[in-house]
């Protein structure tokens, strides 16, 4: 019968075998190519904003982030639409926004089937 371990010199086996070269390298190559897509997705739809693809390599992990740096949940609503409402700034400012609906810019850059969910509701 055989031996099964859950660890590897100390580390879970997930672990070790995420650790290594080949696996990295093949992670690197495909978070690449899903920024890829995701930048074209992006500029297809980008009229103005600060939106952009981002890459984040952890020790383990890689990320693919879609950021926008100017807050009010902008990357949220890009990814997954948004009902129409209004907000008040910080400012004291009232901003009226009309319904969007969601771009799946990640999704479709990391080949992931769309889910739907709630319109994001704007609490600021």
């Amino acid at each position: 019968m055989a031996d099964i371990y859950r660890r590897v010199g100390g580390r879970p086996i997930q672990q070790y075998i995420a650790m290594q070269d080949g696996v990295a390298d093949w992670m690197d190559e495909f978070v690449f190519e899903a920024a890829v897509r995701a930048e074209k997705e992006l500029i297809e739809h980008r009229v103005s904003g600060d939106a952009s693809i981002e890459i984040d390599i952890g020790r383990i992990d890689r990320y693919l982030i879609l950021s926008d740096e100017r807050g009010q949940k902008a990357a949220l609503s890009i990814e997954f639409g948004r009902a129409a409402g209004e907000y008040t700034k910080a400012d004291g400012t009232t901003v009226k926004v009309g319904a969007m609906e969601g771009l799946f810019i990640l999704h479709k850059a990391m080949k992931l089937r769309k889910k739907r969910r709630a319109k994001v509701k704007l609490d600021y």
